[in-house]
């Protein structure tokens, strides 16, 4: 009885002891699965931590080529930036020049315009009035009147004699002819050359016998005569003056000469 109770209970432990190493081969089993499947994840997670790395990477190197390439374009623009600046420069000075070169150009023209204008203008008649008279002369030819007029007027009567002669063979149908011979004839007075100042004077009594100074050409031919010694023929062209030029003051004068002569 003992020993069947005894193999029952050797019975009762060795399938407790079997039902225990089964247990602990199924936990074992168990913890093993755990861990493969942990290793698995961390094995997953790796191969995705290592394939967002490869792309970061892969990223990164793009970016820096994509940089590289950034700067070597900003770079480019820069340079073709400076060469437009430094071709508007040179644009804006050939502008520059070129507005001087016009003005320059327009300001030789109206120096052009004006000396050929100023030339011109030295032909062009001009209206004067001497003695009364008014007439057209041309530039030079009132320029050397006034000059002759003005070596009298200074005293030089030699040289006045020879421009006034100048003239009236330079211009022998001047306006100014009645007057220049006047002068002349006063000049050639002045040098005591009575005979040609005599002349003179009948040339402008001739030519002009009412100008404004041929009653003083008459007395002056008077004058001349009474130098000459030529008493009678002075007395003829004094009695010959107040009856031609009576209200003139040279006639005046001619009376009181004609008083003296008597």
């Amino acid at each position: 009885m003992r020993a069947a109770s005894l193999r029952h209970t050797c019975l009762a432990l060795a399938v407790a002891a079997a039902g225990l190493c089964a247990s602990q081969a199924r936990a074992a089993l168990f913890e093993d699965d755990e861990a493969r499947r942990a290793i698995l994840e961390l094995r997953q997670r790796v191969d995705v931590l290592q394939s967002a790395n490869q792309r970061a990477s892969d990223d990164l190197r793009r970016s820096g080529d994509d940089s590289s390439q950034l700067r070597r374009s900003l770079l480019d623009l820069q340079s073709q930036i400076e060469t437009l600046r430094s071709d508007m420069a040179t644009l804006r000075g050939q502008n520059e020049q070129l507005q001087r070169d016009v003005s320059e150009l327009q300001q030789r023209q109206k120096d052009i315009a004006q000396g050929v204008d100023d030339r011109l203008k030295q032909f062009e008649p001009v209206s004067v009035s001497v003695d009364g008279r008014a007439f057209q002369a041309n530039p030079a030819e009132k320029r050397d009147y006034e000059a002759a007029l003005a070596l009298f007027r200074g005293g030089n009567f030699a040289g006045a004699q020879t421009g006034f002669a100048d003239f009236l063979r330079r211009y022998p149908k001047s306006g100014y002819g009645p007057s220049a011979l006047f002068w002349l004839g006063n000049s050639q007075y002045a040098t005591r050359d009575y005979k040609e100042a005599v002349t003179n004077f009948r040339s402008l009594l001739s030519a002009a016998p009412d100008h404004a100074r041929a009653p003083e050409a008459a007395l002056s031919i008077a004058n001349c005569q009474i130098e000459l010694k030529y008493v009678r023929a002075a007395r003829k062209t004094l009695e010959d003056l107040v009856k031609a030029y009576p209200q003139s003051e040279a006639a005046g004068a001619a009376k009181e000469r004609l008083a003296r002569l008597k």
